[in-house]
C-alpha cells in the first residue's frame, strides 16, 4: 500500500506528467513568463468551463478577494458580512481596506453561513456579503442573492474550496460555485481541487464593467503601460501555472469524481460508529469534498488523532480556532456568546485524507482503523 497523505499531489502529476512536463517546457521555450498566451488561454477555458462570461487570472485567492472588494466602491467604514468559520482570508482583505467585518455563525451540519442570522446581521450600512462555500459544497445561495437583492447588496462568492461544484435550487437558479453572486474568487493553492504547482488565483464574473475594472486594478491601474488610471496592485497568475492549470483543467470533473467516490466509501463505512457525525449534505448543490470533515462527539480529537497519526494516517483540523476569538480580530470588540456552532465546531472538526489518487486499499484501510478506535474507546 502506498503511504497516506493528506493530498498527494505527487501521484496525481505521475498520472499526467507528459502533459505537464510538455506544456512547462513550451512557455520556457517561448520564454513569455508574464502575461504570456496560456495566461490568456486559461481565463477562456476556465470561463467556458464555469459559463461565465469573465475570468480574469490573478496572483492568488487572498488577492481575487481583495481585488474584488476593491472593485466595488466601497467606502472605510462600510460592513461587509463573512461566516466566522472559516480561513482568514476571507476576513483579512475586509479589514486590510478600512471595511467592517461582520462575522456570523454557521450551520452544524454544512459548515455555511446561517441564512437566519446572515438576515438577521444586515444594517443599512451592510455593502457586500461573501460567502464561502466551504470544504467544497455551496452555501445557500438562493437566500443569500434573495436577501441582497431586496437591501441592495453585492455578492462576492468565496468559491476557492469548491470550482467545479454545481448549485442548483430546483426554483430556476442552476450555475457553478463561483458565478451565482456578482463576483465569484477562487485560489489555485496546489492542494486546492484545481490547483498549480505555486500560487495562483482568478476572479469571475459576468458584469462587464465590473470585469474591466477588476482588470484595471489588478495590473497598477493601467490599461495602457505607464498611464495609471486608478490606484491598483500587481497581482498575476505566471505563465508556467497558467500552463499547468490548462492540463489541469481538463480532469477537473474527473478529479471531482475520484473526490464523491471517496467520500461515499468513508460514508459507508463510518455511517453507524458512534461518535462520528459525518460531513452533511444538502439537496440544493453538489460537493466535490475539497475536504472531508467529520465531527467528534464524545470522543477526545487529540487522542482520536494520536492514534491514527500512530498507524500512519494523517489527519487535519480545519479550522482550530473561529475567526471571533483571533488577537487580529480584538477591536471589533465582538460578542463572545454570539457563535456557539463555530466554537464547538472548532473543537469537534478532523478532516481525513482527501484527494484524487486515494484507493480502496487506503481507504479501507483509514475506516477500520478509525472503527477500531471507535471500538476501543467505547470500551
Amino acid at each position: 500500500m502506498d503511504k497516506i497523505v493528506m493530498v498527494d499531489l505527487h501521484r496525481q502529476y505521475l498520472k499526467i506528467k507528459s502533459e505537464i512536463d510538455s506544456a512547462i517546457q513550451q512557455v520556457i521555450n517561448d520564454s513569455a513568463f508574464i502575461k504570456g498566451p496560456d495566461v490568456r488561454e486559461f481565463e477562456k477555458e476556465l470561463a467556458q468551463y464555469l459559463g461565465a462570461k469573465h475570468v480574469i487570472a490573478c496572483g492568488n485567492g487572498t488577492d481575487a478577494l481583495q481585488v474584488s472588494l476593491m472593485s466595488c466602491g466601497l467606502q472605510k467604514g462600510d460592513e461587509v458580512i463573512t461566516p466566522d468559520f472559516t480561513f482568514v482570508s476571507t476576513v483579512e482583505v475586509v479589514a486590510l481596506l478600512g471595511l467592517k467585518p461582520v462575522l456570523v455563525d454557521v450551520d452544524y451540519d454544512t459548515f455555511n453561513m446561517s441564512i437566519p442570522l446572515l438576515e438577521k446581521a444586515i444594517t443599512r450600512k451592510t455593502k457586500a456579503i461573501i460567502p464561502v462555500h466551504l470544504f467544497g459544497q455551496c452555501a445557500n445561495m438562493g437566500e443569500i442573492m434573495k436577501l441582497a437583492r431586496e437591501n441592495d447588496i453585492v455578492v462576492i462568492e468565496d468559491a476557492a474550496q469548491a470550482l467545479g461544484a454545481v448549485y442548483d435550487d430546483g426554483r430556476g437558479l442552476k450555475a457553478k460555485a463561483g458565478t451565482i453572486g456578482h463576483i465569484g474568487c477562487t485560489s489555485f493553492f496546489p492542494s486546492k481541487n484545481l490547483g498549480c504547482y505555486g500560487d495562483g488565483g482568478a476572479i469571475i464574473t459576468n458584469d462587464d464593467n465590473l470585469a474591466d475594472k477588476i482588470s484595471l486594478i489588478i495590473n497598477h491601474g493601467m490599461k495602457i503601460k505607464y498611464h495609471n488610471e486608478i490606484l491598483g496592485v500587481n497581482s498575476r497568475l505566471d505563465t508556467i501555472q497558467a500552463a499547468v492549470l490548462r492540463v489541469k483543467l481538463k480532469y477537473l470533473d474527473q478529479y471531482a469524481l475520484a473526490r464523491q467516490k471517496a467520500a461515499l466509501f468513508y460514508d459507508r463505512e463510518l455511517r453507524n460508529a458512534r461518535g462520528i457525525v459525518l460531513p452533511g449534505r444538502v439537496p440544493y448543490s453538489s460537493h466535490v469534498f475539497h475536504q472531508y470533515t467529520l465531527r467528534l462527539e464524545g470522543i477526545d480529537r487529540e487522542i482520536f488523532r494520536n492514534s491514527l497519526w500512530s498507524k500512519g494516517i494523517p489527519t487535519g483540523v480545519y479550522y482550530p480556532l473561529p475567526l471571533h476569538v483571533q488577537k487580529a480580530f480584538e477591536y471589533l470588540n465582538l460578542n463572545m456568546n454570539h457563535f456557539p456552532v463555530s466554537d464547538n465546531l472548532c473543537n469537534q472538526v478532523v478532516s481525513l485524507p482527501m484527494h484524487t489518487e486515494l484507493d480502496e486499499e487506503q481507504l479501507d484501510y483509514i475506516t477500520q482503523n478509525i472503527l477500531e478506535i471507535i471500538r476501543e474507546s467505547n470500551g
